[in-house]
């Protein structure tokens, strides 16, 4: 039996970048929603009558900047995206390259049989985190996969839609989301479903044994992996 770290390098230096960005995204996202906070689909929209969402003002303490600044809010966003972005993209990549995503994170036709599901449903529900020596579960794998596949990207395009530039260059972007408005619901719809996602995620870290957790994610941690 062989060793290997729990978390590769490239991992942990993703997860805490990715950390960074996404916590000045939101915060940067909230302030520029303070300017119009309502939803709407479809291309346009601006009356009232037209949203479907009416969103509170956040207060400063919760956005960045910590006062009400529409411009200054786009620059801490628009530097942020290009940095998370292109974090995800190299993330990706070297992940491919080493194996992670194979590994790790690709599930196993065998994991989608209803038995094995609800296993790993009643684990969760016994406080049981400490199946498979350190590999990720099921639920665990199926979680990052939306996440890193699907709502990672879709705020990287959504926001990319809502831009007057990149549909000038790419107008099927809008096509594909149904209009800016629709980009500008579906971005802020999958930024709450990531900050859902963060409750959660920390959640089950304090439930497993934060301080090993912590360690893992900064050192790399072992696990037992057969040859």
């Amino acid at each position: 039996m062989t060793q290997r770290p729990r978390h590769s390098l490239t991992t942990r230096i993703w997860h805490w970048l990715n950390l960074a960005c996404l916590a000045v995204l939101f915060m940067s996202g909230l302030n520029i929603s303070n300017a119009h906070p309502r939803l709407y689909w479809g291309q346009a929209g601006f009356a009232p009558s037209q949203a479907w969402a009416f969103l509170p003002r956040f207060p400063g303490w919760a956005t960045i900047p910590g006062y009400y600044s529409l411009s200054a809010a786009r620059d801490w966003h628009f530097l942020f995206a290009w940095i998370f972005a292109l974090a995800l993209l190299l993330f990706m990549l070297i992940s491919l390259v080493n194996g992670h995503f194979r590994k790790d994170i690709a599930t196993r036709l065998a994991e989608w049989r209803g038995q094995a599901i609800w296993a790993d449903i009643r684990a969760h529900l016994r406080f049981d985190f400490h199946r498979g020596a350190g590999q990720y579960n099921f639920l665990q794998k199926a979680a990052y996969g939306l996440v890193i596949f699907i709502m990672l990207p879709l705020m990287i395009f959504t926001g990319m839609a809502m831009s007057p530039g990149m549909d000038a260059a790419w107008p099927w972007l809008l096509d594909l989301f149904g209009g800016r408005q629709s980009a500008r619901s579906l971005h802020f719809l999958c930024a709450w479903g990531l900050f859902a996602f963060l409750l959660l995620h920390v959640a089950l870290v304090l439930l497993s044994g934060p301080l090993g957790q912590l360690k893992a994610m900064v050192t790399g941690g072992k696990r037992d992996e057969t040859p």
